[in-house]
């Protein structure tokens, strides 16, 4: 038993690569972007013993994902008796989600995507 649409959608996202569309067409085929074809081919023929761990990686992904927004629920207090928040919270969550998307991508064999690249940029002088 193969991906659904559903789950290829959340592979190709969580692996920072760009939406498919529905057809390989044009410019926008696997076939102009070695490391989305790779991905492409390794979704379509993994083994089903595969297919269970990358599921797992998605549930914790989905998950992850989601913390992050609720994180930012705590950023108008900055403390409240005892509780202090902390500060780098929404900044901790997401480099654990990009972690884990990582993760999945080296899983698969691929390079992360220009998504995942783009959101870690920092210059070192």
């Amino acid at each position: 038993m193969g991906f659904t649409d559903a789950e290829k959608t959340d592979i190709r996202r969580f692996c920072g690569y760009p939406a498919y569309g529905t057809a390989n067409a044009s410019m926008q085929s696997w076939r102009f972007f070695q490391a989305y074809g790779l991905l492409e081919f390794r979704m379509n023929n993994l083994s089903e013993s595969e297919a269970v761990i990358v599921r797992r990686y998605l549930d914790t992904l989905a998950s992850l994902e989601n913390a992050i927004p609720l994180s930012s629920e705590n950023l108008d207090t900055d403390q409240a008796a005892i509780w202090t928040r902390n500060r780098e919270e929404p900044r901790d969550r997401s480099r654990l989600f990009d972690g884990w998307r990582r993760r999945l991508c080296g899983f698969f064999g691929v390079p992360i995507g220009p998504a995942i690249r783009d959101a870690n940029i920092s210059l070192v002088v």
